[in-house]
């Protein structure tokens, strides 16, 4: 009786060593993304501190900006945009980065469109972002502008190196 209890112990005490490890990394993995969510947590519009009620109208922006767009590819061309963004999720996923003109050539410019589609997709694009801009504040436009000219400088000084 007193080998199984010992037994018993042991193993538990074996168990519980080697779990461990397990549940530090699942505690350390960061929670899944909820669609949309990714918008108010990245790039620049985090540092601006928008309102709940800015993030909702962003993201309002966006899904009907995506709508449109959509709209403007033909079946085949929105295939070969998910099969490009697949793509491009699962080398970010294996830690091979690529570059924005690599994305261009791939994604957008790989999808050989018509002139009246970048027309139409240059539209599209400009008035989201004039969308966008109506959501902010004239000191949250103000930063946004800040910020962008210091992203262009960075960039003069990254190509001129």
């Amino acid at each position: 009786m007193k080998l199984k209890s010992l037994s018993f112990i042991a193993a538990a005490f074996a168990l519980t060593l080697t779990a461990t490890p397990f549940v530090a990394q699942a505690q350390q993995t960061p929670p899944s993304r909820q669609p949309g969510k990714e918008f108010s947590e990245k790039g620049p519009w985090q540092k601006l501190g928008l309102t709940d009620a800015q993030k909702t109208r962003m993201q309002e922006i966006r899904r009907n900006t995506r709508a449109e767009m959509d709209k403007v590819l033909t079946a085949e061309q929105k295939e070969q945009l998910k099969a490009a963004m697949q793509a491009r999720k699962e080398q970010g996923s294996q830690g091979q980065g690529r570059g924005r003109g690599q994305w261009k050539k791939d994604g957008f410019g790989g999808l050989n469109l018509t002139e009246a589609q970048k027309t139409r997709m240059r539209e599209i694009k400009e008035s989201s972002k004039q969308q966008m801009q109506a959501v902010l504040t004239p000191a949250q436009q103000e930063q946004l502008k800040q910020m962008s000219a210091n992203r262009g400088s960075r960039r003069q000084q990254r190509n001129s190196q």
